[in-house]
């Protein structure tokens, strides 16, 4: 299983931001697709995850409201649009998979298998 991402980079606080992780090698439609990111000196979090449909997607509260995630089944790939950035956005962001192991899935406490390599955001102020 492969996990690439892209799209990070340096922005201003306010603005916009796109990542992009494509995936391979995973019967992608049987996976969870998740964000984490990982701020300096800080643990990795889980910010957002999404299964079969986007309305009931995960989203920790440090970005609900601005940050959105979507996958496109077609191409393997999971998106996450992130808008008003701050600077406590400032982490690097990786994405993951999920194997659906069960009928109840719960995308903030279910195990993630796979990870990419991270990509860097950051916020200036």
């Amino acid at each position: 299983v492969q996990l690439q991402a892209s799209g990070g980079g340096l922005v201003q606080a306010g603005e916009s931001l796109s990542l992009s992780c494509a995936a391979s090698g995973l019967i992608f439609t049987s996976n969870a697709m998740a964000w984490f990111r990982q701020a300096p000196g800080k643990e990795r979090e889980l910010i957002a995850s999404v299964f079969r449909s986007v309305t009931s997607a995960y989203y920790a509260d440090s970005v609900k409201g601005r940050f959105t995630i979507s996958r496109d089944n077609a191409k393997n790939t999971v998106y996450l649009y992130m808008n008003s950035l701050q600077p406590e956005d400032t982490a690097v962001y990786y994405c993951a998979s999920g194997k659906i192991r069960s009928i109840i899935v719960d995308l903030r406490t279910m195990k993630y298998d796979y990870w990419g390599q991270g990509t860097l955001v950051t916020v200036s102020s």
